[in-house]
């Protein structure tokens, strides 16, 4: 069951501040700053463009948080629409930059999510719901619907590596009270399809020749060229989440040869866990990695994208009402 084999995180409000200072309005967003004037959304380190501004209180929780527990699936919530947004929400006008949307390398899965999301909702996939622009299935990519620079979604997909969707699910900015057990109808349904979307792909561990869980060993996906790549955390687990069909991991300890192996993964939402497969080297691992990976991959893509000129953005006006974050247990 659910209970039985996903660990869930519930962060009931992201603003504390912004939601005490909010007027019950269903247009205007007064209560998307915090205290010192900071939209939280708009804050975290973003993959694409260079912003100096320092991180807030809350936002630098919300990254510890993310640092401290492997997530592998989380959603945000929102209101001021109906419809589930995907990453990208940014570009730099790179390779990612398709047909007017900003693609990720795991767009498969993030179409599959937000789709899921929308036609469990009672309403959502059906695309306009608050009559003044049409989303097809109910869901967006999250640039091409508007660019968004220092969002959670992609910094928790980028940096993270925990696939993370916006759930706009509400027309109305601040519902009323009376509007609330509509709400929880509504998309009920939805949100428990969705977390169940965590037991997709493959999960499993990485030890060396002694048995020793490996640190920050490298497991990629063949034709899948994330920003950041996904490695282990300390306990040497990893988690991909991929769509049934066959794949090709590649799986690399600090120091050593890739280990490679074709996989038909199956889909294991019915049985609420992920195909499981661990690697072992063929030597002990000497050095251990125990460098943080999320700053030595910022480095690199700062690198990369430091001759680019960054693409203007829009401002949305959207509230931040509510992070869920999803995690399943290995073992």
């Amino acid at each position: 069951s659910m209970i039985n084999n996903t660990r869930t995180h519930i962060l009931p409000s992201m603003n504390p501040d912004g939601f005490e200072s909010s007027p019950r309005n269903c247009t205007y967003s007064d209560g998307r700053f915090n205290m010192h004037g900071v939209d939280l959304n708009r804050n975290f380190p973003d993959a694409f463009t260079k912003d100096s501004s320092p991180q807030e209180p809350e936002v630098r929780a919300v990254m510890d948080w993310v640092r401290s527990e492997p997530f592998v699936l989380s959603a945000n919530l929102h209101g001021g629409a109906v419809v589930a947004s995907y990453p990208y929400d940014n570009s730099n006008g790179g390779a990612e930059l398709q047909g007017g949307a900003s693609v990720s390398p795991d767009n498969d899965v993030f179409v599959h999510l937000a789709k899921t999301y929308s036609y469990n909702h009672s309403d959502m996939y059906k695309g306009n719901l608050c009559n003044y622009q049409f989303f097809k299935d109910g869901i967006t990519n999250g640039f091409q619907w508007y660019a968004l620079q220092g969002g959670m979604q992609d910094y928790n997909y980028v940096f993270g590596q925990c696939l993370e969707i916006t759930l706009e699910v509400s027309c109305c900015k601040y519902p009323n009270e009376d509007k609330l057990s509509g709400l929880w109808a509504a998309n009920k349904a939805a949100l428990l399809a969705y977390m169940q979307q965590v037991h997709l792909g493959v999960k499993g561990q990485v030890f060396d020749s002694r048995g020793v869980p490996v640190q920050n060993a490298l497991v990629a996906v063949e034709g899948r060229q994330n920003l950041c790549p996904f490695k282990t955390d300390t306990n040497g687990e990893y988690y991909r989440l991929l769509l049934p069909g066959n794949y090709t991991l590649k799986v690399t300890v600090p120091g050593q040869a890739p280990i490679t192996e074709s996989l038909q993964i199956p889909d294991g939402t019915s049985k609420f866990s992920a195909l499981k497969r661990d690697f072992v080297s063929l030597s002990p691992s000497i050095r251990p990695d125990t460098s943080d990976p999320t700053a030595a991959c910022t480095s690199l893509i700062r690198s990369a994208y430091d001759s680019n000129s960054s693409v203007a953005l829009l401002y949305a006006w959207l509230s931040h009402l509510l992070f869920l974050t999803f995690c399943t247990l290995l073992l």
